[in-house]
């Protein structure tokens, strides 16, 4: 640029460049992302050439931040940006496992172990009571539905079966960075749905130069990384000596849980093409995936297809962005879930298994029992089927014109369509309430639907030497529809067939046919943003959107969130920019109000249902004009800094969120009409805490490089306030737990609290010993975590690279439903136990009741290594460039006490649709991988 105007040229591939001179100018600014800005007199010149020097503080590296993006020193919110050479390594389905452990405050952990299975993502604490608390994901501009089209399940003594990642169509192998934005100064651009965070991922794009291909693929194993203890056939037959029994003996060693399981094989293949010159660029990929679990049956396959690029036309003044992202996967499912009865899933069914029983028959048929309460898994594995196919299409199109050099105008129109289908049976052969000698099978069809316009105004502008300013206006369009259809049957006729090919065959009293047409939701939206920057030490931002939803009730159809914030570039006054010791330093204050919309549509009207045979069931949900947004008000105070030639950098922040308003439903009490009922509830939730990000560069020179970092987050999470009925969740399943929720809604005590029986031991006569013999319940135990750890470390030296990858989470419980009803004494002399109990100091009566209590809340720390790589660069050979093969391993060790699976596990045990958290129960294992890859290029 030349120095005090807006003049300026941009070099070629080479380095070339040429700009004319105005009389009068005689200073050239020489800059580049990442590299120091140099100022170059020109004098009687007529060739410059110069080098670049790295920037070592990265404060000018740009960031994505909700419509735009910034430099990160210009950054006034909490924002973490996390780019592809520091994403978790290894084999990852949905792009959000790709940040685990990689950001302060933010908590992302796998359900269970299921491949594409669900995750939890919480950024600061839970911030709702009822409506969901998963972040708003961004990509490539386009905000996502947050629901997955895949239908549900509730199969028949079998439960609801687990979820699946709403982000699955999404190639992690195409993601150029994530950043997450999580203060209301960073959020509130987004209104009503910044409430729980905003997850900003930005997908590859093509780059200017020849066309090229890159070629990745990875093969490997999976396994079992943690079995639970129960007793061997040697030791189950101990057991019934032990305790007098004469039955239950059948004479074998049978491993139930080695008969389900597998070692799985891999293999996973990516493919890119781009390119570009100098009016655009392209990238075109391709991915496959084929990932068996490690539970026979299951897997999932995934095929990704992505395309985008960039056009300019017209002098520049206009440019075009297009985007395609489009995602199929086939699941299969085995009989798991959350919610299975006392003959239990395939797991549950695999753990009790009578350890000296054979599973199969001489001819090796399973042993099935018909008449029988205990399903045997190998016979389950045989007669269940469950396979969903969902296919998604991501597509934007951004025309843009640059009116000045400062100002441009954007439109963005896009679509997210997802359709699943889904095909369940059950075969008559299995002993399974409802099924045997029967059959059953459902077949479900799900849609979803997304439209988004959105007009932005941007400014850019050095207005002077020292005063900058960036602005941007916006109106916003989003519409949302859902709906599903399926049916379902009994009684056929021909096992040979697939009981879904003739779903018509059933009996016509059996058969059921239901669905649900979700109100269309609409969202208009009014935004503006605004960052003055004053000679690179002072910067305000002031952000304002109004969001209009059809949601709710229509007193109060709009909501107003407004966020400020400042930074003070302490090191660039003149009292610290000369010191060595301090590199940068700066201090950023922010406040600001979200909001959070994601609850059912239709919830503040009035709602009917129509059953069949031409039946009215009336009215389902009631209406309430006044039902509004849950707000929550966010003060965050940060410093970054810089020391000892930027060896050292990181971050701490304080933050403080409170919700108030929220959003809850309850059902109606008599005189009202039945059905459900929407409100906003009184109380405030409090979420507040520390974060610390560091990162240690040990030494970095030409051939070799030492580098760590740690972040730690201290969080709080109370409500406050709370006047309202008792609200239960967290449902227990299970012998001689029906109805039984352990988890409450309280003034005074964190989301989810455990609401239980305290128990003391067992007492001289082998019974539990219960504080007032059961009839008090108290609060114990959160299932939220006190302490988040992320630890990783990078090294590199010559033609190798070194990674480790460590995560944990401290300072909550676990509540093992599995060890409660699956695996208690009573079922010694039919069903196998947990080897905890023969192992106790105090011989447990086997006549001991199944009740909850503390004595199955366990500490749920732990410390994983979730994973580590070996890479090794060959170079280049003939025509193929930058040959790479490396070796990843994933869930290598975790350290806890917990005796389940895994201490990472959110099994969801909701009541009335009112979440659970922390409650285990007999969830897929998870599972440990050896990779093998090679990358290359040409």
């Amino acid at each position: 640029m030349i120095q005090g105007t807006t003049e300026g040229s941009v070099t070629d591939l080479d380095g070339n460049y040429d700009v004319e001179i105005p009389v009068g100018s005689n200073v050239l600014l020489f800059s580049y992302v990442g590299y120091l800005t140099q100022a170059i007199t020109i004098g009687n010149q007529t060739t410059i050439n110069i080098g670049m020097e790295p920037d070592i503080t990265s404060l000018e590296e740009i960031v994505v931040i909700g419509y735009g993006t910034a430099k990160k020193s210009d950054l006034t919110g909490s924002v973490a940006s996390i780019k592809e050479s520091d994403f978790n390594k290894g084999l990852y389905v949905a792009p959000d496992q790709l940040i685990q452990g990689k950001a302060a405050g933010v908590h992302v952990f796998n359900n269970d172990g299921t491949p594409g299975g669900g995750t939890t993502v919480r950024i600061r604490g839970n911030s709702s009571v009822r409506a969901g608390n998963q972040p708003l994901y961004v990509i490539d501009g386009v905000p996502l539905d947050g629901r997955s089209a895949k239908p549900g399940l509730d199969a028949p003594d079998q439960g609801g079966a687990t979820t699946s990642n709403p982000l699955n169509f999404v190639n992690p192998n195409d993601i150029a960075s994530i950043e997450i934005l999580k203060d209301a100064s960073a959020t509130a651009i987004y209104g009503s749905r910044g409430s729980n965070g905003v997850i900003l991922i930005t997908t590859k794009k093509g780059r200017v130069g020849e066309p090229y291909v890159h070629f990745t693929t990875s093969l490997g194993v999976s396994s079992m990384s943690h079995s639970i203890d129960i007793l061997t056939g040697d030791e189950y037959r101990q057991a019934l000596s032990d305790y007098g029994l004469t039955s239950g003996d059948f004479g074998g060693n049978e491993d139930a849980m080695d008969y389900i399981t597998q070692t799985a094989f891999v293999q996973n293949y990516n493919m890119s093409v781009g390119g570009g010159g100098d009016r655009g660029d392209y990238r075109v990929s391709f991915g496959y995936l084929d990932q068996p679990g490690i539970i026979k049956t299951t897997g999932i396959k995934k095929y990704n297809f992505s395309s985008n690029g960039t056009y300019e036309f017209i002098e520049d003044r206009l440019k075009i962005d297009f985007n395609v992202i489009s995602g199929f996967w086939d699941e299969d499912a085995a009989s798991i879930t959350n919610s299975a009865g006392f003959t239990g899933d395939l797991i549950g069914q695999a753990l009790q298994w009578n350890p000296t029983q054979p599973l199969l028959l001489p001819d090796g048929t399973p042993d099935i029992e018909l008449g029988s309460t205990t399903v045997n898994p190998a016979g389950n594995l045989a007669n269940y089927s469950d396979n969903s196919k969902l296919t998604n299409l991501l597509a934007s199109i951004a025309p843009s014109v640059k009116i000045t050099n400062s100002l441009v105008y954007k439109f963005q129109m896009s679509l997210f369509r997802s359709v699943g289908i889904r095909e369940t049976e059950i075969g008559k052969d299995l002993n399974v309430q409802g099924v045997e000698g029967r059959g059953w099978a459902r077949s479900a069809t799900n849609q979803l639907t997304t439209q988004q316009y959105t007009h932005t105004l941007s400014y850019n502008n050095q207005i002077t030497s020292q005063l900058n300013l960036s602005a941007v206006l916006g109106y916003e369009y989003q519409k949302f529809d859902n709906k599903e259809i399926n049916v379902d049957a009994r009684d056929f006729l021909v096992d040979e067939i697939p009981y879904v090919n003739y779903m018509w065959n059933s009996s016509q009293s059996s058969r059921a046919i239901g669905g649900f047409v979700n109100p269309s939701s609409k969202l208009q939206s009014y935004f503006g943003r605004a960052t003055v920057n004053y000679n690179e030490k002072y910067l305000i931002t002031a952000t304002f959107r109004a969001d209009g939803s059809s949601k709710f009730g229509e007193n109060n159809r709009y909501g107003f969130f407004p966020s400020f914030a400042g930074k003070w570039n302490i090191s660039n006054e003149d009292f610290l920019s000369s010191t060595g010791f301090i590199n940068t330093l700066s201090l950023r204050v922010g406040w600001g109000q979200t909001g959070n919309q994601e609850f059912p549509a239709g919830s503040a009207q009035e709602r009917y249902g129509l059953g069949k045979n031409e039946t009215f069931e009336g009215l389902q949900n009631v209406a309430n004009p006044d039902l509004k947004w849950e707000t929550s008000t966010t003060v965050n105070v940060g410093i970054d800094f810089a020391i000892l030639e930027a060896k050292i950098t990181g971050s701490i922040d304080y933050f403080n969120k409170k919700t108030e308003d929220l959003l809850f439903n309850f059902n109606t009490i008599q005189p009202a009409p039945a059905g459900r009922y929407w409100t906003n509830l009184d109380g405030k939730l409090i979420n507040k805490g520390l974060e610390l990000a560091l990162n240690y560069q040990v030494f970095n020179t030409i051939n070799s490089n030492l580098e760590f970092g740690i972040n730690l987050s201290f969080l709080d999470n109370i409500l406050e306030d709370y006047t309202g009925p008792a609200v239960l969740t967290g449902n227990l399943h299970g012998q001689g737990i029906s109805n039984t929720t352990i988890q409450r809604l309280a003034s005074g005590h964190p989301v989810n609290a455990f609401y239980l029986r305290e128990w003391n031991g067992l007492n001289e006569n082998g019974f539990d010993d219960l504080t007032d013999d059961g009839n008090t319940f108290f609060y114990i135990g959160d299932p939220n975590p006190d302490v988040l750890l992320g630890f990783n470390t990078n090294f590199h030296t010559g033609r190798w690279d070194f990674v480790m990858n460590f995560y944990g989470a401290f300072g909550h419980q676990i509540y093992n439903n599995t060890a409660n009803t699956v695996l208690p004494i009573g079922n010694l002399g039919s069903r196998n136990i947990a080897k905890a109990i023969i192992e106790a100091p105090v011989k447990e009566n086997t006549a001991n009741s199944i009740k909850a209590s503390t004595r199955y809340l366990e500490n749920g720390d732990y410390f994983k290594m979730s994973n580590f790589a070996i890479a090794y660069s060959i170079g280049d050979v003939g025509f193929v460039k930058n040959i790479r093969l490396s070796l990843t391993g994933q869930n290598l060790f975790v350290i806890t006490g917990y005796s389940g699976f895994d201490p990472e596990v959110n099994t969801d045990k909701a009541r009335d649709e009112v979440p659970s958290f922390g409650i285990e129960y007999t969830a897929y294992p998870t599972p440990r991988n050896f990779l093998l890859g090679v990358d290359f290029r040409f």
